[in-house]
């Protein structure tokens, strides 16, 4: 009935955010994978000292535990839009919280470290990662008014995860070993599962509810009036079938849309969050060996990171509600800008810290820019290239935020080593933090907003290739088309071409008042006649 049928390989038109109702059981269920994913590597370290008497092996090698569940995080983004694109956010979701669960409970059956590489770090590490990528992509969907505040809260499941599953860790090493540990912490992985199964598509009830409409319009319309209606009943069983006979192919979703890099908002975004990555883990990483260096007591110097995971706690929220401003949302690039350069100058400013008080400054600080950077990583992204293209991008961004993480960490690790001095490392550290807002911050500035102020081109219309009464006729051939392809009745046609031809004269009449003569074109029958018979009745006046 003239509108497009969404089952005729076209796209359907994309649902609205809710912003509520059920996005906030999604909102719970993103918040459990977010600290699932960011804190269970850092969790796992509560058992190295004893995977290392058991397997007779150094701290470096239990460490590389946590490092393969990163690297798995991280490197596997592509795989996972790939699998979100092509199987939807659900289905990735279970998959990735049985593996992720398999994972651990197999890790407990272990008998010497490569199998735990395999286990705890390949499987436990790709499981995590399935849950994560889709997560955010379910966030994003259901929030669009409220998605700053909702990416906050959804961030502040890492800090409060890392602060709950480090002590639950040491409670069941001490009971039940590093095996039955390991076993319930899989068991405790399966809640990734529950959190898939309620990341309910958005069109998913759009889709019945439209499809039942449609119908009913279809057959009210198709009913003549007075009429029979089993005659209304079959012309509509007849178009449903005449539809179906008729489906176009659908076109094939890409699975990797690598369109995005044409998208100079997101180059920036990618090479800014590059240099970011390579110095912004590497304050928290050394902070422990720092303090102890300086003569602070073990136990004081662990509970510096304490600090810094409460801060963030309620960093991350807070942020995540200024950045919904109204006035402030539109320059939330400028926000991660100046939160990136708040973390790069407080790791510079407290690299001559020498007591514990100005370590527990520098973790007050450190914790409130941490947060905001983490609050506003994803929200910027999503802004940059809409909700439709971010199953690509955080794939592609995460990918090369692996590379990264590869480099900076261990770099600085092996610096210290080198030149047995920490100062250097936070210099260097704040240094490439500073840079990547400063290259975020002048970059959307010279190259978004001067593109967003050229004045857009005129129209000529003389230069868009025909005039009114040619698509006027257009506008015929298209009612044609449509009527025929969609078994319309004769009488509906009729109207419809009726109509167009009406639109036709009318516009040639004006045109001919306007000119004088008659309108160029092939194919023009309907105002080449009219102009030609006005034509004669002048020569037979004159």
């Amino acid at each position: 009935m003239g509108r497009p049928d969404p089952e005729e390989g076209q796209l359907p038109a994309p649902v609205k955010p809710p912003d509520g109702g059920w996005g906030w059981i999604v909102l719970l269920g993103c918040f459990v994978i977010t600290g699932f994913s960011y804190a269970f590597p850092k969790a796992v370290s509560v058992y190295f000292k004893e995977l290392m008497k058991d397997f007779h092996v150094g701290y470096s090698d239990t460490a590389w535990i946590s490092s393969i569940m990163l690297a798995m995080l991280y490197g596997t983004g592509p795989v996972c839009s790939i699998m979100v694109n092509q199987f939807g956010c659900r289905p990735v979701m279970l998959i990735g919280g049985l593996l992720a669960s398999a994972g651990m409970i197999l890790a407990s059956f272990t008998t010497n470290i490569i199998e735990l590489y395999l286990t705890a770090g390949v499987l436990t590490g790709l499981g995590m990662a399935l849950n994560f990528q889709p997560s955010l992509i379910m966030l994003g969907t259901y929030f669009d008014k409220r998605r700053p505040l909702a990416n906050g809260l959804a961030a502040a499941g890492s800090p409060v995860f890392l602060s709950s599953l480090s002590p639950l860790g040491q409670v069941l090493l001490e009971k039940f070993g590093w095996r039955g540990g390991f076993l319930i912490m899989g068991g405790l992985l399966l809640n990734c599962c529950t959190c898939g199964a309620v990341m309910r598509p958005l069109d998913m009830g759009m889709k019945r509810k439209m499809g039942k409409a449609q119908d009913k319009y279809e057959a009210k319309e198709m009913l003549p009036v007075g009429g029979k209606s089993e005659e209304g009943i079959s012309t509509t069983d007849g178009t449903k079938k005449g539809k179906k006979a008729k489906k176009k192919p659908k076109k094939g979703k890409k699975l990797l849309d690598f369109s995005i890099f044409s998208n100079r908002g997101f180059i920036i975004y990618t090479i800014s969050k590059f240099i970011l990555v390579l110095g912004l883990f590497v304050p928290p990483i050394l902070l422990v060996n720092y303090a102890k260096d300086t003569g602070v007591p073990d136990t004081e110097a662990a509970f510096l990171l304490s600090i810094i995971g409460f801060i963030d706690i309620f960093a991350r929220p807070a942020c995540g509600m200024v950045a919904g401003l109204k006035w402030v949302r539109p320059h939330v690039a400028y926000l991660f800008s100046f939160s990136m350069l708040f973390n790069g100058l407080t790791d510079i400013c407290s690299a001559r810290a020498s007591n514990y008080t100005g370590l527990v400054i520098f973790c007050v600080f450190f914790g409130i820019s941490y947060g905001m950077v983490g609050a506003l990583q994803f929200e910027v992204l999503m802004a940059i290239v809409g909700s439709q293209k971010f199953s690509s991008a955080i794939g592609l961004v995460l990918l090369i935020e692996a590379f990264a993480v590869l480099i900076g960490p261990p770099s600085a690790g092996r610096l210290v080593d080198a030149l047995k001095n920490y100062e250097v490392i936070f210099y260097l550290a704040g240094s490439e933090v500073v840079l990547s807002a400063l290259f975020l911050g002048v970059a959307s500035y010279c190259c978004l907003n001067r593109g967003k102020k050229e004045p857009p081109p005129e129209n000529n219309p003389s230069a868009e290739g025909g005039s009114d009464t040619e698509e006027a006729e257009s506008d015929v051939q298209e009612a044609e088309e449509h009527s025929s392809d969609n078994h319309q009745p004769a009488h509906s046609t009729d109207n419809a071409v009726v109509v167009a031809n009406e639109e036709a004269n009318h516009v040639a009449e004006e045109q001919r008042g306007e000119g004088g003569g008659c309108p160029a074109g092939d194919g023009e029958v309907l105002a080449r006649d009219s102009c030609n018979a006005d034509q004669m009745v002048e020569r037979d006046s004159f």
